[in-house]
């Protein structure tokens, strides 16, 4: 089944409460969180909690007894698409922190004669208001909002609850320094069993230490890159859900190198029907469902079928999130090929100040620069490995972990835990080989 209109419908969960009994540490946080609301002097609350503490179900529960109606009274965000997607799957309605509080400045770009030829971005505002309903704003992977985008939320004078994991990367760009003043702390893991081979890595790596070579349980093991062999590469690779890596350099040689092991030849450039893509570009038109739930957003992995190349860098696939039911695809994206033809974008959507006109460039953009579109150009890549970034706020059943966090400095440790706690049932880390002196 094809999507390509957004409509109303339910999500896939109720939103509701769940009849699930709350752990001592979520007791006591839910009591804190409650009294916090209705203290007018408290203007945020940080709730801290390690990867699989149940935070996020948590807030859900906490927001439900209060009786706020989502997506009204109370707004969840995320500052991801992908992180926002998590969030939607769960029955709350959410957005990315940045669309909450930004609004786009743009400005009109004309010719000699005063013709209008395109829209020029000129950068984002903060919106002087929000809607005076909302009396609460749930915060989702606090880690990765910057300081700055911190204090423009607490500006609004709304009640602002931050979730977040103070051992996962912070910010790409900025500090985050928020979650080192946490009112509470979850501890108690509830993902997996609290004597879980990847719930005790993650504790090591969290508490400093160095990960042990060997197998944990049934499903977990951690080898060295000389134990890789290509038998086992072929193995690991094929049936990894995601490979997470370090580098964009690495990224981009293990998914060519996993093309290969599917048998897809090299000179087929362009993804070919079922191979993994990942949107790299947030595009909030494009529904997934036939409920429209769900978007097309930054950090979406998913199978591409019916791929077609067209004129001027441009493409139709078909696309299937991998968390949706098998044969439910949004049709019909047009997509930037450029990247994978030339290793680089061409189409550059909202911006840039020229437009197309029946698929025809109607201003010449000079050169290096890219095209500017009225209507949405998704962004691809192939989506079998990805940087750690990128799969933060997910989770995979079986994740394979090439261990490049010495290139991460200080951070090296919360590199190394964030890719570690993406998995849910099976995990390989693979770790560089132990220098070895010239003669042993």
């Amino acid at each position: 089944m094809c999507y390509n209109e957004g409509m109303d419908g339910e999500h896939l969960t109720s939103g509701k409460p769940a009849a699930v009994t709350l752990t001592r540490e979520q007791a006591e946080a839910s009591g804190l969180i409650t009294a916090w609301f209705f203290d007018p002097a408290q203007r945020y609350f940080v709730l801290c909690g390690y990867a699989g503490t149940g935070k996020t179900f948590l807030v859900d529960r906490i927001v439900g007894q209060l009786g706020l109606k989502k997506g009204n009274e109370v707004a969840f965000v995320a500052p991801t698409g992908k992180a926002a997607s998590v969030l939607e799957r769960m029955g709350n309605p959410a957005s990315t922190v940045h669309s909450l509080i930004y609004l786009r400045d743009e400005e009109l770009v004309t010719d000699e004669n005063g013709e209008v030829l395109g829209v020029r971005f000129v950068g984002f505002q903060r919106r002087d208001k929000l809607p005076s309903s909302l009396k609460l704003i749930v915060v989702d992977e606090t880690s990765m909002v910057s300081d700055e985008m911190v204090q423009d939320l607490l500006s609004y004078g709304v009640k602002c609850l931050f979730l977040g994991d103070p051992a996962q990367l912070p910010p790409v760009n900025g500090f985050n320094r928020l979650l080192s003043f946490a009112a509470y702390t979850l501890t108690e893991i509830v993902r997996q069993q609290p004597d879980s081979p990847i719930a005790q890595l993650a504790a090591i790596v969290r508490g400093g230490g160095k990960v042990p070579l060997g197998q944990f349980g049934a499903c977990v093991y951690v080898i060295t890159m000389r134990q890789f062999s290509e038998r086992v590469r072929k193995k690991a690779y094929t049936e990894a859900d995601i490979i997470i890596v370090g580098t964009n350099r690495t990224r981009a040689r293990i998914n060519r190198e996993v093309r290969e092991l599917l048998g897809i030849p090299r000179e087929a450039l362009l993804p070919v029907d079922g191979e993994k893509l990942i949107c790299t570009l947030n595009d909030w038109t494009h529904p997934l469902s036939k409920e429209g739930d769900f978007r097309l957003v930054n950090g979406t992995v998913g199978r591409c079928y019916h791929v077609r190349e067209r004129e001027d860098a441009l493409g139709l696939l078909d696309f299937h999130a991998d968390f949706l039911p098998e044969g439910e695809r949004a049709c019909d994206l047009p997509f930037d090929t450029a990247l994978f033809t030339e290793g680089q974008y061409a189409h550059d959507y909202g911006a840039r100040a020229y437009t197309l006109e029946g698929g025809r460039v109607v201003a010449e953009p000079k050169r290096g620069e890219r095209v500017r579109r009225e209507e949405p150009v998704c962004r691809f890549e192939f989506g079998y490995a990805v940087t750690c970034h990128k799969a933060q706020g997910s989770e995979y059943d079986y994740v394979v972990v090439i261990d490049e966090s010495g290139c991460f400095g200080e951070d090296r440790a919360a590199w190394l835990y964030t890719a570690i706690s993406r998995a849910r049932k099976k995990l390989l880390i693979v770790r560089p080989s132990p220098f070895r002196r010239f003669g042993q």
